[in-house]
């Protein structure tokens, strides 16, 4: 259960961190070596400037989804240390 636990509470926040850089990596690409402004919603580069959309916003069943795995390997890391081993 500790094991599982400690998968929960770490792997989550590992894949919404990979997501989100991701994403910073190809706004930086659009915003300094194409010198436009990303379109947050679309995904793509554009030539006129674009409203700023968190990312929460965009994606709240993945950034919900990741915090509520990441509580529940948190409790199941806790009932793992306080239930004996056999």
């Amino acid at each position: 259960m500790l094991k599982l636990g400690l998968l929960l509470l770490i792997l989550p926040i590992l894949v919404l961190m990979g997501l989100y850089f991701m994403e910073l990596g190809e706004v930086r690409d659009c915003v300094l070596v194409q010198e436009g402004h990303w379109d947050y919603i679309a995904g793509t580069c554009r030539d006129t400037p674009q409203p700023f959309v968190p990312w929460i916003d965009r994606h709240p069943w993945v950034v919900n989804g990741g915090m509520l795995l990441s509580v529940a390997g948190m409790a199941l890391c806790m009932l793992g240390l306080y239930v004996k081993r056999r």
